[in-house]
C-alpha cells in the first residue's frame, strides 16, 4: 500500500495521490479539476467521492460542479413571492419565531416573534434581508449569535453549495463580490470552499433584552419550491430559554399593542382636526359620503 503520510509542507493529497486513489491518470484528472471532462462517468464521480471521503452533501455539490445544468435564461430580478397560505401559517406559530429564506438565502417572510428575535427584517430595505449580508455587515446581528464563528462558517459554506446549483446566479455573483470587498473573514471562509445543507441544530443568542437563549432550529424545504425554505425556532419545555423566548413574545404582544393605539388615537386627532376646518353646514364629498 502506498505510503501517503510522509511530511508535507500542507495537508490533504497531492493530484496524483488522488487520482491513484480514484483510478484514472493524473492528466484525466487534470482534465476534470479544468472543467474540461464532460463526458466523466458517474463511476469516475463516486471514485472521487471516495478517494475524498465526502458526505452526502459534498458529493452533490461535486455532481453540480462536474455535470453543470444547461445554462438557463437570466433569473428574473422580481422578488420571491410568499403564498398566503404559509404567511398565515407563521402568523399563527404562537411563541415559534420563524422566517422564510429563499434564493442566496434571502428572508422573504418571517412572523412577529421572529423579529422580536433577529431584528426587524421589516425595517431594512429588500436587498439587506440576507442572513450572509448581515451576518458579515451588520454588528447587532453579530453581537446577537453567542458562536458566531460557527453560524458564520455554516452561511458561508450553504451559500457556496447554492453556487454550485446556481452557477449563472448574476445577483449571487454581486453579493459575494460585495462580502469579500467589505469583510476580510468572509474572504475567508469563501476561500475554504467548504458546502453544507440547511438542516437542524441548536443556535446560541444573547439577545439584548432577555439575555442568553438556546433554541433548536429544523429547516423545512417546500415541497413545491425546494429554493425556499421555512427554518422555525423552539426553546426546550420547562428550560430558562423558554422562559425567555415566553418574556420575549409578552413585550413584543404590549409593544404591538401600544403601536395600534397610538396609530388609533393619532387617526382620531386626524379625523377632528379635519372637522374642525370643515365649514359648518358644508357637505361632505362624495368620497367621504360612500367611505
Amino acid at each position: 500500500m502506498t505510503d501517503y503520510g510522509r511530511r508535507r509542507r500542507v495537508p490533504g493529497l497531492r493530484r496524483e495521490e488522488l487520482a491513484q486513489l480514484a483510478g484514472v491518470s493524473v492528466a484525466y484528472y487534470t482534465r476534470l479539476e479544468q472543467r474540461d471532462g464532460h463526458n466523466v462517468s458517474a463511476e469516475v464521480l463516486d471514485a472521487i467521492a471516495r478517494a475524498l471521503r465526502l458526505d452526502g452533501t459534498e458529493r452533490a455539490h461535486l455532481m453540480d460542479l462536474a455535470r453543470p445544468k444547461p445554462r438557463r435564461r437570466r433569473q428574473s430580478r422580481r422578488p420571491q413571492q410568499v403564498r398566503p397560505a404559509l404567511r398565515t401559517l407563521m402568523d399563527a406559530m404562537d411563541g415559534v419565531p420563524a422566517y422564510l429564506v429563499g434564493h442566496r438565502q434571502d428572508v422573504i417572510g418571517w412572523n412577529r416573534l421572529a423579529a422580536a428575535v433577529f431584528g426587524d427584517f421589516g425595517a431594512l430595505p429588500a436587498a439587506e434581508r440576507n442572513l450572509v449580508r448581515l451576518m458579515f455587515l451588520d454588528p447587532a446581528t453579530a453581537e446577537l449569535y453567542g458562536e458566531w464563528e460557527c453560524q458564520a462558517c455554516w452561511v458561508v459554506s450553504n451559500l457556496r453549495l447554492y453556487a454550485g446549483q446556481h452557477p449563472d446566479d448574476e445577483q449571487l455573483s454581486a453579493l459575494v463580490g460585495e462580502l469579500s470587498v467589505k469583510n476580510e473573514e468572509f474572504r475567508r471562509l469563501w476561500a475554504a470552499h467548504t458546502v453544507a445543507d440547511k438542516t437542524h441544530g441548536v443556535k446560541l443568542l444573547r439577545h439584548p433584552l432577555v439575555g442568553e437563549m438556546r433554541l433548536s432550529f429544523e429547516t423545512l424545504t417546500l415541497p413545491d419550491d425546494p429554493t425556499q425554505s421555512l427554518i422555525t425556532f423552539h426553546a426546550e419545555p420547562g428550560s430558562a430559554s423558554e422562559d425567555a423566548l415566553r418574556l420575549l413574545a409578552s413585550w413584543d404582544a404590549q409593544r404591538t399593542a401600544g403601536q395600534r393605539t397610538a396609530g388609533q388615537r393619532t387617526a382620531g386627532q386626524r379625523t377632528a382636526a379635519t372637522a374642525a376646518e370643515r365649514p359648518a353646514g358644508a357637505a361632505r364629498s362624495p368620497d367621504a359620503a360612500t367611505a
